[in-house]
């Protein structure tokens, strides 16, 4: 067991750290059951382009070019970002402007950028190998297109347990964001650095999810909307021995969720501003908080928990019949698709681990319902199901064929080894160590 890390924060020393996820799934064609087997195109592309494209418009380049200014202005703000290999992806090829953005942002060197999987998947739910292979290759993204080696990593939609917590520490990665769960942390505050209960020097750093949710959820109530000054005064009053408050959301809360006639551009920059004024909180990054903050206790999660919805567990994904039939599905392909080594079908593969085609398959009600419906563009969760079973459906066949492929290819292989080597039959072999003695013994 590692010791404890040392501390270089004073008692007055209060932490903010903003933190912002950034994603847009490859939505998928519908696929009826007559075209299984034809192999129809599976994502459409044409929607995910419409969407990203409106987004970009409407969230991320104008909140960027907010916080680009306001950076400029006060270079004490820091952020940090949590962008999808998915959306990476998107940018690149629909909205390159995005990217270069984010890139803008990166050079000011007050933005720290997250680890995760690359697909957005619950692919920490499938197997260690491939869980890693995601991770690394998210890594070895943000360094293409930002020039940075992330340090911290948050797992899908911060899904965190303590054998998670394990992996992604033997990855290499000094700490994880999760959620601050009540349940969990068991009358413990959320505004404190905690570390895993097995290694003292892999940290986890709890997302405030009341404040936070203050702006995610409830910024719009009725006709009233937050005002920054608001906001702010529930910050400062935060008792300063909690050394770090961190908020997380998703970055399309600014624009997309909230359009920019809700005002909430202008609740983000004066919230920002008012601050930098006050001068009660430092703005750091994860790795910043996990360098310079002692965590004094452990947190054990055996079951794991994530940031969706009332309950904070999996059941936003895993917790219908359906869900887990479908997720039940796709994870029993893993070493069929690997055995093909077939780069295009393990692309695809990877592509349908993404979350969000499990999320609207979530049959709750009331405000989680809600919640579910908002995100998704099936007209029911059913259709959401049976939806994606098709493609499923068509997919294995696409897999067995390149399986059957791959046999043939294998057997191919062996024959023409044996054709170039030949097994010599045992008597001729005994003959010829007879033969090799005779002559050994004549001499």
């Amino acid at each position: 067991m590692n010791s404890p890390a040392t501390s270089t924060q004073t008692n007055s020393t209060q932490h903010l750290v903003l933190y912002f996820q950034v994603h847009q799934p490859r939505r998928l064609n519908k696929i009826n059951f007559f075209s299984i087997g034809t192999h129809p195109e599976y994502f459409d592309d044409a929607l995910n382009a419409e969407i990203i494209q409106r987004v970009a418009k409407d969230c991320y380049l104008p909140a960027n070019a907010l916080l680009l200014d306001l950076i400029k202005k006060h270079p004490q703000i820091k952020v940090c970002f949590s962008i999808s290999g998915v959306a990476l992806a998107q940018f690149e090829q629909y909205v390159p402007e995005v990217l270069h953005s984010f890139q803008a942002l990166a050079k000011t060197g007050n933005v720290e950028f997250l680890c995760e999987t690359n697909c957005h998947s619950l692919a920490s739910l499938i197997s260690a190998d491939e869980f890693q292979i995601q991770v690394f290759e998210h890594a070895e993204n943000i360094y293409r297109h930002f020039g940075l080696r992330p340090a911290v990593f948050r797992n899908t939609e911060l899904i965190y347990s303590n054998a998670i917590g394990t992996q992604v520490a033997q990855m290499g990665f000094k700490g994880m964001i999760t959620d601050g769960v009540d349940r969990v942390l068991d009358g413990r505050s959320s505004f404190r650095l905690y570390h895993h209960p097995d290694n003292n020097a892999f940290k986890l750093l709890l997302r405030s999810n009341r404040l936070s949710d203050d702006i995610a959820f409830r910024y719009m109530q009725g006709a009233s909307v937050l005002s920054a000054e608001r906001y702010v005064n529930w910050l400062n009053h935060m008792p300063v021995n909690e050394p770090v408050i961190t908020l997380g959301m998703d970055y399309e809360t600014f624009g997309e969720h909230y359009k920019k006639p809700s005002g909430i551009f202008d609740f983000l920059r004066g919230m920002l501003t008012r601050i930098v004024k006050d001068k009660k909180f430092i703005f750091s990054t994860p790795s910043e908080v996990m360098n310079e903050v002692a965590s004094k206790q452990s947190l054990n999660i055996d079951h794991a928990i994530s940031w969706a919805d009332e309950r904070k567990d999996l059941s936003a994904w895993l917790g219908n019949d359906m869900q887990r039939d479908a997720f039940d599905m796709v994870k029993s392909l893993e070493n069929s698709v690997k055995r093909t080594t077939n780069t295009a079908l393990l692309t695809a593969w990877r592509a349908l681990q993404t979350s969000d085609h499990f999320y609207y398959m979530c049959t709750k009600k009331l405000n989680d319902g809600d919640v579910h419906a908002y995100f998704s563009h099936y007209p029911s969760p059913y259709e959401a199901f049976i939806n994606y079973m098709n493609v499923m459906s068509d997919f294995v066949i696409r897999v067995k064929s390149a399986s059957a492929q791959a046999d043939l290819t294998e057997a191919a292989k062996q024959n023409e080894y044996e054709r170039q080597h030949p097994q010599v039959p045992f008597w001729a072999e005994r003959k010829s160590a007879e033969i090799r003695q005779e002559v050994f013994v004549s001499h």
